[in-house]
Protein backbone atom coordinates (compact mmCIF):
# COMPACT_ATOMS: atom_id res chain seq x y z
CA UNK A 1 0.00 0.00 0.00
CA UNK A 2 0.92 3.86 -0.80
CA UNK A 3 3.12 5.16 2.36
CA UNK A 4 1.17 8.88 1.82
CA UNK A 5 -2.03 6.87 1.58
CA UNK A 6 -1.54 5.16 4.95
CA UNK A 7 -0.75 8.58 6.64
CA UNK A 8 -3.35 10.30 4.94
CA UNK A 9 -5.63 7.34 6.18
CA UNK A 10 -4.38 7.41 9.66
CA UNK A 11 -5.14 11.48 9.76
CA UNK A 12 -8.45 11.00 8.64
CA UNK A 13 -9.29 8.41 11.56
CA UNK A 14 -7.89 10.96 14.49
CA UNK A 15 -9.81 13.64 12.79
CA UNK A 16 -12.75 11.34 13.08
CA UNK A 17 -11.98 10.82 16.38
CA UNK A 18 -11.36 14.01 17.94
CA UNK A 19 -14.54 15.72 16.36
CA UNK A 20 -16.69 12.77 17.37
CA UNK A 21 -15.17 13.86 21.27
CA UNK A 22 -16.03 17.17 20.77
CA UNK A 23 -19.46 16.41 19.88
CA UNK A 24 -19.46 14.35 22.92
CA UNK A 25 -18.19 17.08 24.85
CA UNK A 26 -21.46 19.13 23.18
CA UNK A 27 -23.94 16.82 23.37
CA UNK A 28 -22.80 15.76 26.86
CA UNK A 29 -22.88 12.00 25.62
CA UNK A 30 -20.45 9.69 27.49
CA UNK A 31 -20.53 6.30 25.74
CA UNK A 32 -18.05 4.07 28.45
CA UNK A 33 -19.52 3.11 31.66
CA UNK A 34 -17.62 1.95 34.33
CA UNK A 35 -19.30 -0.89 35.74
CA UNK A 36 -17.50 -0.85 39.37
CA UNK A 37 -18.49 2.69 40.14
CA UNK A 38 -20.75 3.37 36.84
CA UNK A 39 -18.87 6.64 36.21
CA UNK A 40 -19.09 7.41 32.34
CA UNK A 41 -15.88 8.41 29.61
CA UNK A 42 -15.71 9.55 26.07
CA UNK A 43 -12.88 7.59 25.33
CA UNK A 44 -11.95 4.37 25.68
CA UNK A 45 -8.34 5.26 26.95
CA UNK A 46 -10.11 7.40 29.47
CA UNK A 47 -11.76 4.25 31.52
CA UNK A 48 -8.96 1.90 30.80
CA UNK A 49 -6.51 4.16 33.29
CA UNK A 50 -9.69 4.62 35.46
CA UNK A 51 -10.15 0.87 35.89
CA UNK A 52 -6.72 0.87 37.41
CA UNK A 53 -8.19 2.89 40.41
CA UNK A 54 -10.32 -0.14 41.04
CA UNK A 55 -8.03 -2.92 39.98
CA UNK A 56 -4.69 -1.23 41.62
CA UNK A 57 -2.82 -1.99 38.81
CA UNK A 58 0.11 0.33 38.61
CA UNK A 59 2.23 -0.43 35.21
CA UNK A 60 4.76 2.07 34.70
CA UNK A 61 7.69 2.26 36.87
CA UNK A 62 9.82 5.08 37.66
CA UNK A 63 13.77 3.93 36.78
CA UNK A 64 15.08 6.28 39.80
CA UNK A 65 12.91 5.74 42.70
CA UNK A 66 11.02 2.28 41.59
CA UNK A 67 7.68 4.47 42.27
CA UNK A 68 4.50 2.64 40.27
CA UNK A 69 1.85 4.78 38.63
CA UNK A 70 -0.96 4.75 36.46
CA UNK A 71 -0.40 6.24 33.35
CA UNK A 72 3.00 7.43 31.82
CA UNK A 73 2.03 11.30 31.58
CA UNK A 74 2.29 10.26 35.76
CA UNK A 75 5.51 9.18 35.42
CA UNK A 76 6.61 12.45 33.15
CA UNK A 77 5.48 14.95 35.79
CA UNK A 78 6.89 12.53 39.15
CA UNK A 79 10.33 11.97 37.33
CA UNK A 80 10.63 16.15 37.89
CA UNK A 81 10.82 15.58 41.56
CA UNK A 82 14.45 13.95 40.67
CA UNK A 83 15.34 16.20 37.63
CA UNK A 84 14.23 19.49 39.70
CA UNK A 85 12.72 20.31 36.26
CA UNK A 86 10.14 23.15 37.13
CA UNK A 87 8.78 24.40 33.38
CA UNK A 88 5.58 25.97 34.51
CA UNK A 89 6.56 29.53 35.79
CA UNK A 90 4.35 32.67 37.23
CA UNK A 91 4.25 35.77 35.60
CA UNK A 92 3.65 37.69 38.40
CA UNK A 93 6.02 36.24 41.64
CA UNK A 94 8.35 34.17 39.10
CA UNK A 95 7.89 30.72 41.40
CA UNK A 96 8.06 27.69 39.57
CA UNK A 97 6.25 24.35 39.33
CA UNK A 98 6.32 21.30 38.26
CA UNK A 99 2.93 20.76 36.35
CA UNK A 100 0.92 23.56 34.39
CA UNK A 101 -2.17 23.01 37.00
CA UNK A 102 -0.21 23.98 39.84
CA UNK A 103 0.82 27.05 38.16
CA UNK A 104 -2.87 27.61 37.56
CA UNK A 105 -3.52 26.90 41.09
CA UNK A 106 -0.68 29.04 42.06
CA UNK A 107 -1.94 32.16 39.91
CA UNK A 108 -5.19 32.71 41.99
CA UNK A 109 -3.13 33.58 45.13
CA UNK A 110 -2.61 37.02 43.27
CA UNK A 111 -5.85 36.96 41.54
CA UNK A 112 -7.66 36.44 44.73
CA UNK A 113 -9.90 34.42 42.95
CA UNK A 114 -11.81 31.71 44.61
CA UNK A 115 -14.75 30.09 42.52
CA UNK A 116 -15.98 27.07 44.82
CA UNK A 117 -17.90 27.80 47.73
CA UNK A 118 -19.33 25.49 50.65
CA UNK A 119 -22.91 25.74 50.42
CA UNK A 120 -22.60 25.09 54.08
CA UNK A 121 -20.94 27.72 55.51
CA UNK A 122 -20.52 29.43 52.84
CA UNK A 123 -16.32 29.62 52.91
CA UNK A 124 -14.84 30.04 49.32
CA UNK A 125 -11.98 27.89 48.05
CA UNK A 126 -9.49 27.79 44.91
CA UNK A 127 -9.71 24.92 43.70
CA UNK A 128 -12.53 22.06 43.89
CA UNK A 129 -10.67 19.76 45.43
CA UNK A 130 -10.17 21.67 48.46
CA UNK A 131 -14.18 22.48 48.57
CA UNK A 132 -14.17 18.76 48.40
CA UNK A 133 -12.22 18.15 51.21
CA UNK A 134 -13.75 20.85 53.05
CA UNK A 135 -16.92 19.25 53.03
CA UNK A 136 -15.84 16.31 54.57
CA UNK A 137 -15.42 18.60 57.81
CA UNK A 138 -19.14 18.80 57.83
CA UNK A 139 -20.00 15.48 56.47
CA UNK A 140 -17.25 13.90 59.35
CA UNK A 141 -16.82 11.17 56.26
CA UNK A 142 -12.84 10.06 56.59
CA UNK A 143 -12.48 7.42 53.94
CA UNK A 144 -9.05 6.46 54.08
CA UNK A 145 -7.94 3.96 56.52
CA UNK A 146 -4.16 2.97 57.67
CA UNK A 147 -3.99 -1.24 57.75
CA UNK A 148 -1.46 -0.59 60.32
CA UNK A 149 -3.39 1.78 63.16
CA UNK A 150 -6.83 2.22 61.64
CA UNK A 151 -6.41 5.79 61.60
CA UNK A 152 -8.69 7.56 58.97
CA UNK A 153 -8.17 10.14 57.07
CA UNK A 154 -10.35 12.69 54.78
CA UNK A 155 -7.44 12.57 52.10
CA UNK A 156 -5.51 9.61 50.08
CA UNK A 157 -2.41 12.25 50.17
CA UNK A 158 -2.67 12.53 53.55
CA UNK A 159 -3.15 8.34 54.37
CA UNK A 160 -0.03 8.37 52.17
CA UNK A 161 1.84 10.50 54.12
CA UNK A 162 0.80 9.25 57.36
CA UNK A 163 2.02 5.72 56.32
CA UNK A 164 5.56 6.99 57.22
CA UNK A 165 5.72 7.14 60.46
CA UNK A 166 5.77 3.29 60.28
CA UNK A 167 7.86 2.90 57.53
CA UNK A 168 10.04 5.89 58.38
CA UNK A 169 10.44 6.87 55.01
CA UNK A 170 12.34 10.18 54.25
CA UNK A 171 12.45 10.42 50.34
CA UNK A 172 13.11 14.13 50.08
CA UNK A 173 16.18 15.91 51.17
CA UNK A 174 16.97 19.00 51.84
CA UNK A 175 20.29 20.02 49.11
CA UNK A 176 21.57 22.68 51.71
CA UNK A 177 22.13 20.79 55.41
CA UNK A 178 20.85 17.07 54.25
CA UNK A 179 17.44 16.91 56.47
CA UNK A 180 14.92 14.89 55.12
CA UNK A 181 11.35 15.40 54.69
CA UNK A 182 8.48 12.25 54.22
CA UNK A 183 6.77 14.98 52.03
CA UNK A 184 7.95 16.82 49.02
CA UNK A 185 5.50 20.18 50.44
CA UNK A 186 7.63 19.64 53.81
CA UNK A 187 10.33 20.14 51.67
CA UNK A 188 9.61 23.00 49.71
CA UNK A 189 8.32 24.76 53.44
CA UNK A 190 11.61 24.10 55.10
CA UNK A 191 13.58 25.44 51.45
CA UNK A 192 12.44 29.24 52.81
CA UNK A 193 14.15 29.31 55.84
CA UNK A 194 17.36 29.32 53.86
CA UNK A 195 15.97 31.35 50.74
CA UNK A 196 14.65 33.41 53.56
CA UNK A 197 11.17 33.75 51.21
CA UNK A 198 7.90 34.45 52.62
CA UNK A 199 5.54 34.22 49.56
CA UNK A 200 1.97 34.75 51.84
CA UNK A 201 0.69 37.92 52.77
CA UNK A 202 -1.65 39.45 55.21
CA UNK A 203 -3.74 42.04 53.50
CA UNK A 204 -4.24 43.93 56.74
CA UNK A 205 -1.34 44.25 58.40
CA UNK A 206 0.80 42.93 55.76
CA UNK A 207 2.80 40.41 57.63
CA UNK A 208 4.84 37.68 55.39
CA UNK A 209 4.27 34.50 55.94
CA UNK A 210 6.46 31.10 54.61
CA UNK A 211 3.11 28.93 54.60
CA UNK A 212 -0.50 29.51 53.88
CA UNK A 213 -1.69 27.61 56.36
CA UNK A 214 0.25 29.95 58.92
CA UNK A 215 -1.26 33.16 57.01
CA UNK A 216 -4.56 31.30 57.89
CA UNK A 217 -3.96 31.08 61.63
CA UNK A 218 -2.61 34.19 61.67
CA UNK A 219 -5.92 36.07 60.30
CA UNK A 220 -7.89 34.73 63.50
CA UNK A 221 -5.73 37.49 65.00
CA UNK A 222 -7.86 40.30 63.42
CA UNK A 223 -11.09 38.21 62.80
CA UNK A 224 -10.86 36.78 66.12
CA UNK A 225 -12.52 33.80 65.08
CA UNK A 226 -11.83 30.58 66.83
CA UNK A 227 -14.49 27.85 64.83
CA UNK A 228 -13.05 24.69 66.82
CA UNK A 229 -14.14 23.69 70.24
CA UNK A 230 -12.85 20.92 72.60
CA UNK A 231 -16.19 18.62 73.30
CA UNK A 232 -14.40 17.83 76.51
CA UNK A 233 -13.44 21.51 78.27
CA UNK A 234 -15.33 23.62 75.50
CA UNK A 235 -11.72 25.29 74.89
CA UNK A 236 -11.87 27.00 71.56
CA UNK A 237 -8.66 27.23 68.97
CA UNK A 238 -8.60 29.00 65.51
CA UNK A 239 -7.09 25.74 63.95
CA UNK A 240 -8.87 21.79 63.67
CA UNK A 241 -5.15 20.63 64.36
CA UNK A 242 -4.94 22.10 67.36
CA UNK A 243 -8.47 21.02 68.82
CA UNK A 244 -6.47 17.20 67.91
CA UNK A 245 -3.28 18.09 69.45
CA UNK A 246 -5.23 19.58 72.79
CA UNK A 247 -7.59 16.45 72.73
CA UNK A 248 -4.32 14.47 74.14
CA UNK A 249 -4.18 16.65 77.03
CA UNK A 250 -6.92 14.82 77.77
CA UNK A 251 -6.49 11.27 76.44
CA UNK A 252 -2.81 11.23 77.37
CA UNK A 253 -1.65 9.64 74.05
CA UNK A 254 2.05 10.60 72.61
CA UNK A 255 2.14 8.32 69.68
CA UNK A 256 5.76 10.03 68.47
CA UNK A 257 8.42 8.68 70.59
CA UNK A 258 12.52 9.78 70.30
CA UNK A 259 14.17 6.58 69.34
CA UNK A 260 17.44 7.79 72.15
CA UNK A 261 15.78 8.17 74.69
CA UNK A 262 12.45 7.22 74.52
CA UNK A 263 10.38 10.19 75.45
CA UNK A 264 7.03 10.51 73.95
CA UNK A 265 5.14 13.66 72.27
CA UNK A 266 1.67 14.53 71.75
CA UNK A 267 2.78 16.05 68.13
CA UNK A 268 5.74 15.35 65.44
CA UNK A 269 6.75 19.09 65.56
CA UNK A 270 7.52 18.43 69.57
CA UNK A 271 9.41 15.08 69.11
CA UNK A 272 11.38 17.07 65.78
CA UNK A 273 12.51 20.02 68.26
CA UNK A 274 13.22 17.44 71.26
CA UNK A 275 15.67 15.69 68.12
CA UNK A 276 17.54 18.52 68.59
CA UNK A 277 18.26 18.52 72.14
CA UNK A 278 20.41 15.11 71.30
CA UNK A 279 21.88 16.35 68.14
CA UNK A 280 22.74 19.76 69.41
CA UNK A 281 21.35 21.26 65.91
CA UNK A 282 20.24 25.06 66.65
CA UNK A 283 18.74 26.23 63.01
CA UNK A 284 17.71 29.40 64.15
CA UNK A 285 20.23 32.58 63.83
CA UNK A 286 19.64 35.54 65.60
CA UNK A 287 20.14 38.23 62.99
CA UNK A 288 21.42 41.24 65.83
CA UNK A 289 23.96 39.17 68.20
CA UNK A 290 24.17 35.89 66.11
CA UNK A 291 22.72 33.90 68.65
CA UNK A 292 21.33 30.49 67.95
CA UNK A 293 18.04 28.65 68.70
CA UNK A 294 16.42 25.55 68.28
CA UNK A 295 13.06 26.89 67.14
CA UNK A 296 11.94 29.53 64.77
CA UNK A 297 9.66 30.42 67.50
CA UNK A 298 12.32 31.18 69.94
CA UNK A 299 14.24 33.64 67.51
CA UNK A 300 11.05 35.50 67.44
CA UNK A 301 10.63 36.07 70.90
CA UNK A 302 14.14 36.56 71.21
CA UNK A 303 14.22 39.50 68.87
CA UNK A 304 11.88 41.48 71.27
CA UNK A 305 14.79 41.82 73.44
CA UNK A 306 16.26 43.83 70.51
CA UNK A 307 13.14 46.01 69.26
CA UNK A 308 11.69 46.37 72.87
CA UNK A 309 8.77 45.17 71.14
CA UNK A 310 5.98 44.03 73.74
CA UNK A 311 2.82 43.15 71.43
CA UNK A 312 0.33 41.33 74.05
CA UNK A 313 -1.52 42.99 76.43
CA UNK A 314 -3.49 41.93 79.99
CA UNK A 315 -7.22 43.38 79.24
CA UNK A 316 -7.40 43.64 83.41
CA UNK A 317 -4.17 45.51 84.45
CA UNK A 318 -2.82 46.17 80.68
CA UNK A 319 0.57 45.58 81.76
CA UNK A 320 2.38 44.25 78.53
CA UNK A 321 4.42 41.28 77.27
CA UNK A 322 6.82 39.69 74.92
CA UNK A 323 5.06 36.50 74.52
CA UNK A 324 1.42 35.53 74.26
CA UNK A 325 2.15 32.40 76.45
CA UNK A 326 3.75 34.90 79.21
CA UNK A 327 0.57 37.13 78.86
CA UNK A 328 -1.70 33.87 79.49
CA UNK A 329 0.16 32.70 82.43
CA UNK A 330 -0.04 36.57 83.70
CA UNK A 331 -4.08 36.38 83.11
CA UNK A 332 -4.04 33.59 85.62
CA UNK A 333 -2.99 35.80 88.52
CA UNK A 334 -6.40 37.65 88.08
CA UNK A 335 -8.45 34.70 87.37
CA UNK A 336 -7.15 32.73 89.67
CA UNK A 337 -6.89 29.63 87.33
CA UNK A 338 -4.20 26.69 88.36
CA UNK A 339 -4.56 23.79 85.94
CA UNK A 340 -1.55 21.83 87.32
CA UNK A 341 -2.04 19.94 90.39
CA UNK A 342 0.35 17.78 92.60
CA UNK A 343 -1.14 14.39 93.37
CA UNK A 344 1.20 14.20 96.60
CA UNK A 345 0.73 17.45 97.93
CA UNK A 346 -2.57 18.80 96.03
CA UNK A 347 -0.98 22.12 95.87
CA UNK A 348 -2.11 23.72 92.46
CA UNK A 349 0.50 25.66 89.86
CA UNK A 350 -0.73 28.37 87.24
CA UNK A 351 2.46 27.03 85.01
CA UNK A 352 3.54 22.93 83.77
CA UNK A 353 7.02 24.12 84.43
CA UNK A 354 6.35 24.88 87.97
CA UNK A 355 4.82 21.92 88.77
CA UNK A 356 7.17 19.81 87.04
CA UNK A 357 9.70 21.66 89.16
CA UNK A 358 7.64 21.41 92.18
CA UNK A 359 7.43 17.32 91.82
CA UNK A 360 11.26 16.94 92.13
CA UNK A 361 10.88 18.40 95.44
CA UNK A 362 9.01 15.14 96.63
CA UNK A 363 11.48 12.81 94.29
CA UNK A 364 14.61 14.86 95.40
CA UNK A 365 15.41 14.30 91.71
CA UNK A 366 18.29 16.98 90.31
CA UNK A 367 18.93 15.60 87.19
CA UNK A 368 20.97 18.69 86.18
CA UNK A 369 24.85 18.82 87.44
CA UNK A 370 27.67 21.24 86.53
CA UNK A 371 30.30 20.21 84.92
CA UNK A 372 33.23 22.79 86.80
CA UNK A 373 31.60 21.94 90.55
CA UNK A 374 29.09 18.80 90.00
CA UNK A 375 26.39 20.60 92.26
CA UNK A 376 23.10 19.46 91.12
CA UNK A 377 19.66 20.94 90.49
CA UNK A 378 15.94 20.54 89.85
CA UNK A 379 15.61 22.76 86.87
CA UNK A 380 18.06 23.76 83.76
CA UNK A 381 17.36 27.07 84.21
CA UNK A 382 18.56 27.08 88.45
CA UNK A 383 21.28 25.34 86.44
CA UNK A 384 22.36 28.33 83.78
CA UNK A 385 21.62 30.93 86.17
CA UNK A 386 24.59 28.72 88.63
CA UNK A 387 26.71 28.62 85.68
CA UNK A 388 27.24 32.74 85.04
CA UNK A 389 28.77 32.51 89.01
CA UNK A 390 31.63 30.40 87.20
CA UNK A 391 31.70 32.47 83.67
CA UNK A 392 30.74 35.28 85.79
CA UNK A 393 28.45 36.71 83.18
CA UNK A 394 25.97 39.35 83.80
CA UNK A 395 23.82 39.70 80.41
CA UNK A 396 20.80 41.16 81.97
CA UNK A 397 21.33 45.58 82.62
CA UNK A 398 18.77 47.82 84.23
CA UNK A 399 18.34 50.52 81.36
CA UNK A 400 17.45 52.55 84.66
CA UNK A 401 20.82 52.66 86.90
CA UNK A 402 23.30 50.05 84.30
CA UNK A 403 23.36 47.23 87.09
CA UNK A 404 23.97 44.18 85.43
CA UNK A 405 22.68 40.48 86.66
CA UNK A 406 23.07 37.06 85.53
CA UNK A 407 19.43 35.86 85.96
CA UNK A 408 16.10 37.54 83.91
CA UNK A 409 14.04 37.36 87.21
CA UNK A 410 16.50 38.97 89.45
CA UNK A 411 16.70 41.96 86.76
CA UNK A 412 12.70 41.99 86.35
CA UNK A 413 12.91 42.03 90.38
CA UNK A 414 15.22 44.36 90.85
CA UNK A 415 13.34 46.93 88.25
CA UNK A 416 10.86 46.86 91.15
CA UNK A 417 12.91 49.32 92.95
CA UNK A 418 12.58 51.69 90.19
CA UNK A 419 8.82 51.39 89.10
CA UNK A 420 7.39 51.05 92.92
CA UNK A 421 5.52 47.77 91.65
CA UNK A 422 4.59 45.07 94.45
CA UNK A 423 2.93 42.30 93.03
CA UNK A 424 3.26 39.84 95.28
CA UNK A 425 0.37 40.19 98.47
CA UNK A 426 0.44 37.98 101.50
CA UNK A 427 -3.09 36.71 102.46
CA UNK A 428 -2.47 37.55 105.94
CA UNK A 429 -1.95 40.73 106.77
CA UNK A 430 -2.66 42.46 103.29
CA UNK A 431 1.60 43.48 102.73
CA UNK A 432 2.60 43.68 99.34
CA UNK A 433 6.04 42.69 98.51
CA UNK A 434 8.39 43.26 94.98
CA UNK A 435 9.81 39.64 95.10
CA UNK A 436 7.66 36.38 95.66
CA UNK A 437 11.34 35.33 97.57
CA UNK A 438 11.03 38.39 99.74
CA UNK A 439 6.87 37.14 100.49
CA UNK A 440 8.00 33.19 101.35
CA UNK A 441 10.32 34.84 103.82
CA UNK A 442 7.56 37.06 105.27
CA UNK A 443 5.16 34.26 105.69
CA UNK A 444 7.31 32.36 108.41
CA UNK A 445 6.51 35.32 110.77
CA UNK A 446 2.61 34.23 110.70
CA UNK A 447 3.64 30.17 110.72
CA UNK A 448 6.12 30.21 112.93
CA UNK A 449 7.83 27.73 110.56
CA UNK A 450 11.38 27.34 111.05
CA UNK A 451 12.87 25.06 108.45
CA UNK A 452 16.45 24.79 109.26
CA UNK A 453 17.68 22.80 111.81
CA UNK A 454 21.54 22.24 113.03
CA UNK A 455 22.46 18.26 113.08
CA UNK A 456 25.06 19.53 116.10
CA UNK A 457 22.30 21.15 118.56
CA UNK A 458 19.10 20.23 117.10
CA UNK A 459 18.37 24.27 117.50
CA UNK A 460 15.61 25.26 114.77
CA UNK A 461 15.90 28.80 112.04
CA UNK A 462 13.37 30.39 110.33
CA UNK A 463 15.94 31.14 107.65
CA UNK A 464 18.68 30.12 105.87
CA UNK A 465 21.32 33.29 106.58
CA UNK A 466 20.15 32.77 110.85
CA UNK A 467 21.33 29.12 110.44
CA UNK A 468 24.96 30.03 109.23
CA UNK A 469 24.98 33.05 111.24
CA UNK A 470 24.82 30.28 114.08
CA UNK A 471 27.10 28.31 113.03
CA UNK A 472 29.79 31.13 112.35
CA UNK A 473 29.30 31.80 116.13
CA UNK A 474 28.94 28.87 117.94
CA UNK A 475 32.55 26.97 115.31
CA UNK A 476 31.19 23.63 115.98
CA UNK A 477 28.15 23.88 114.27
CA UNK A 478 28.80 22.70 110.42
CA UNK A 479 26.07 20.75 109.51
CA UNK A 480 22.20 22.26 108.06
CA UNK A 481 19.22 19.77 107.77
CA UNK A 482 16.85 21.21 105.14
CA UNK A 483 13.78 20.19 106.82
CA UNK A 484 11.97 21.46 103.80
CA UNK A 485 13.20 22.65 100.60
CA UNK A 486 15.07 25.48 100.16
CA UNK A 487 12.62 28.10 98.99
CA UNK A 488 14.80 31.04 99.70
Amino acid sequence: MDKSFKTRNSHKCRNRVKCATKAREKTGEKLYKCDVCKKCFTQPSSIDIHMRIHTGEKPFQCDVCKKCFTQPSSIDIHMRIHTGEKPFQCDVCKKCFTQKGNLEIHKKIHTGEKPYQCYVCEKCFRQKSELDNHMKIHTGEKPYQCDVCKKCFKRKAHLRDHMRIHTGEKPYQCDVCKKCFTQPKGLDIHMRIHTGEKPYQCDVCRKCFTQKSNLDNHMSVHTGEKPYKCDVCKKCFTQKGHVRDHMRIHTGEKPYQCDVCKKCFTHPNRLDIHMRSHTGEKPFQCNVCQKCFTQKGHVRDHMRIHTGDKPYKCDVCKRCFTQSSECNIHRRSHTGYKPFQCEVCKKCFTQKNQFEYHLRTHTGEKPYQCDVCEKRFNAASTLKGHLRIHTGEKPYKCDVCEKRFNAVSTLKGHLRIHTGEKPYRCDVCEKRFSMARTLINHMIIHTGEKPYQCDVCLKCFPRKRSYNCHNTLDGNCTNVMFVKNDLL
